[in-house]
């Protein structure tokens, strides 16, 4: 078990003030793995004077100095791998191989970016007679979600203390441990007390409580749309600036002259279904020529078929959801794909044979999908894709538009030059070019209600700077 009774507030493990603890449970078995504390606002309240006491210091150090401190942290992340890999498979259920490399293996790296990236950016520069000077904003309040847990943390705290401000952590309730291997390896690193706090608890406690808080001056949030709706409304009392990454609904936009062979199979397996769709950035909607789509079903159907589906250390391609609610959540959308009439091609109601206990969904594809179709608006946050037919590149983009959303997206073309003029008409904050990777450098962040602010690279650390112009005689 993974029982911890302290919150990490001014540089030290103390109680909360709360009285209760929030159970947490391994995605794989339904079993409690471990326990943290039920934070208040009291708690907050402490954290953030904290932070503020210690943000005139720190804010003042050599950014060589900061560099120093996160390559340890870094360093640290990579010392502990297998047991953050392991806690997050159990929690959020990601198979262990993928957990090792991505839930554990990019906060790491992306630690190590920042301590690499803050010894070259330029803090000041000369236009004109002004001096340009960037300074940190101040006390930055950090609100991340489950379904990445420690990735999450790292994509605001790297940048926030590069920067030179100070945060207070609250990490989701549901997979809530690995932000606890990330306090005790910045507490053993020497970053000074104050700079980093970790508070528990739950969103309509402890996040709103940092939310409104006068004493944060930006609060960077992700999560769902309408959690996101609410982190801003409070944030607006006291005029913070506010940084969202939320929900997405994002499409895979397959031109007819692609090779299905190659770009079909893992647009559902990764594109799609990574970490059993619990990705704001997956790609749940795959948009097909009308005249291809037979084919398309034929090749999705046969790899979502051939998914292994079971616990996170079993070898399985897939694991469960993150719980029962999502688990109930994701089966409620299978249902109405059904009853709104799109063709199930894969998967559907009920768990995958001999998967009774844990939270499992079977690797659902839906085809003849269209545009009105709430599986097709709709963010599932599960293994569930929608495969839908248009007549030309206009309707392609007019169908890929068509949402709130604007997080990702893609585009398969033999013709990267066609392919290029189709992603530039897609209104989202990334997309990808016959699979091109994942690059820690870009900018990470949405259009619309996908929301607003970048996370990632030097414009993740620009999001945490005030702007100041010195005007010189």
């Amino acid at each position: 078990m993974h029982d911890h009774d302290r919150i990490y507030v001014d540089g030290a493990w103390a109680a909360s003030s709360g009285t209760s603890d929030i159970e947490v449970i391994d995605a794989n078995t339904e079993e409690p793995m471990g326990s943290v504390p039920e934070g208040t606002t009291a708690d907050v309240d402490r954290a953030v004077a904290a932070a503020a006491s210690a943000f005139g210091d720190w804010g003042s150090t050599s950014k060589e100095e900061r560099s120093k401190i996160l390559a340890a942290i870094a360093e640290g992340l990579k010392e502990r791998t297998p047991e953050i890999a392991g806690l997050i498979s159990c929690e959020v259920g990601m198979p262990a191989v993928l957990a090792t490399h991505i839930q554990a293996g990019l906060p790491a790296r992306n630690m190590g970016t920042y301590a690499d990236l803050v010894t070259e950016f330029e803090f000041e520069q000369r236009l004109g007679n002004s001096m340009i000077v960037r300074e940190p904003i101040g006390v930055v309040g950090a609100i991340t979600p489950w379904n990445y847990p420690l990735h999450q943390i790292v994509a605001k705290v790297a940048p926030a203390l590069a920067a030179g401000c100070t945060v207070v952590v609250k990490p989701s309730e549901v997979a809530p441990l690995s932000a606890f291997v990330l306090a005790e390896i910045i507490d053993s690193v020497g970053v000074p007390s104050g700079v980093f706090n970790l508070v528990t608890g739950t969103g309509p406690v402890v996040g709103e409580a940092i939310a409104s808080h006068p004493g944060v001056d930006m609060v960077s949030f992700t999560g769902s749309t309408r959690a996101g709706r609410r982190v801003s409304e409070l944030a607006a009392r006291t005029i913070k600036r506010v940084a969202l990454e939320l929900g997405g609904k994002s499409a895979n936009v397959i031109l007819d002259d692609a090779d299905l062979d190659r770009c079909v199979p893992p647009g559902v397996q990764y594109g799609c279904f990574l970490n059993s769709g619990q990705t704001c950035s997956a790609l749940t909607r795959m948009l097909v020529p009308a005249s291809l789509q037979d084919r398309v079903i034929e090749l999705a159907r046969a790899k979502a078929d051939s998914l292994k589906v079971g616990a996170a250390d079993s070898g399985a391609d897939l694991g469960p959801l993150v719980s029962a609610i999502q688990r109930d959540r994701v089966q409620g959308y299978i249902q109405k794909g059904i009853d709104e009439g799109a063709t199930l091609v894969a998967g559907g109601l009920g768990a995958p044979e001999g998967l009774d206990k844990g939270y499992f969904v079977k690797p659902t594809v839906f085809a003849d999908v269209t545009p009105e179709m709430t599986i097709a608006q709709e963010e599932i946050f599960g293994p569930v894709l929608a495969i839908m037919p248009y007549e030309n590149e206009d309707e392609a983009v007019e169908i890929a538009n068509g949402t709130i959303y604007g997080l990702s997206g893609a585009v398969q073309s033999a013709d990267e030059e066609r392919a290029r003029a189709m992603a530039l008409r897609l209104r989202t904050g990334q997309v990808d070019i016959n699979g091109g990777p994942f690059n820690i450098l870009a900018p990470f962040g949405g259009y619309g209600q996908s929301g607003n602010g970048r996370e990632l690279g030097s414009f993740g650390l620009e999001e945490l700077l005030e702007t100041k112009s010195i005007q010189l005689p």
